[in-house]
């Protein structure tokens, strides 16, 4: 389990990994990943996925799903820094024939789904939980979902049957930065009673801080019963660089002239600090 501090540091390292990757490339949807890389980092480095990067499809392996795939980079960026594969591969990020593109994709060691259409995510990861426990095997699934893809109606199709068979070796956890591509998701269809639905649906639901790692280990890892897990995870779109969080206009905007080298200011900010906390 790794310290409190270093996941910090961590994460302060892949938006900043992140956000130059999509400078570089000149697209790609930033604020999304900066809100959920808390939790994908806490999955992949503070040991709640069984995953080994030298043996990507070991039948034995918890699977993971990005619902929300165009997050990508934080998956991209936490994938690379555990040797999934090599970090020039994010120099080359969403190009022309990339290994990387813009969206999760089949090809890339690791990844389970691809996720470029919204509201499927749940639904694959159900019918995997379904299938590990027909054949008694023990491995979890684990799926993040946007808040905004909540709003659509296979999420909640997936929610139904997830509790209705009773996948207890399948956690859902949802981003909810509030924010959906171009408004707030209150403005469009709301979500609350957030919990209360989960609940309904047979599931084990609780809310947390989704920047609080703390808070992420112990929902992740608390006791299990019979239904599957939600994890209501609140979080701050575009987490870590001022001017862009919990904005409508930053969901695939990038940073502009002086605004990139505030960014990265920030960002690197925010890692020397918390190096000299290592130190």
């Amino acid at each position: 389990m790794a310290s409190n501090n270093e996941l910090a540091l961590i994460a302060a390292k892949m938006r900043l990994r992140a956000l130059k990757a999509a400078l570089k490339a000149k697209k790609g949807h930033v604020p999304p990943a900066f809100s959920c890389m808390d939790v994908v980092v806490s999955l992949f480095e503070d040991g709640l996925l069984n995953v080994n990067p030298d043996e990507p499809k070991a039948p034995t392996r918890d699977r993971f799903i990005l619902s929300k795939g165009h997050a990508c980079l934080a998956l991209y960026t936490i994938m690379s820094h555990r040797g999934f594969f090599g970090d020039e591969e994010l120099d080359d990020f969403a190009g022309h024939g990339s290994f990387l593109p813009g969206h999760p994709d089949l090809e890339i060691p690791g990844v389970e789904a691809i996720s470029g259409s919204l509201g499927h995510g749940l639904g694959l990861g159900s019918g995997m939980a379904l299938a590990a426990r027909m054949n008694g095997e023990d491995w979890k699934t684990t799926v993040i979902l946007g808040d905004g893809e909540c709003q659509e109606g296979s999420i909640w199709e997936a929610a139904m049957f997830a509790g209705q068979q009773k996948l207890s070796n399948l956690t859902a956890i949802v981003d909810y930065n509030k924010l959906g591509a171009t408004n707030f998701t209150d403005n469009v269809i709301s979500l609350e009673p957030f919990a209360d639905r989960w609940t309904s649906f047979g599931w084990n639901c609780v809310e947390i801080d989704g920047h609080d790692y703390n808070a992420i280990r112990k929902a992740y890892t608390q006791g299990r019963d019979e239904r599957p897990r939600a994890i209501i995870a609140h979080t701050t779109k575009g987490k870590g660089v001022d001017f862009m969080e919990n904005s409508p206009k930053w969901h695939h905007a990038l940073p502009q002239g002086e605004q990139v080298e505030e960014a990265l200011a920030q960002l690197q900010g925010q890692i020397d600090a918390l190096s000299d906390m290592s130190e």
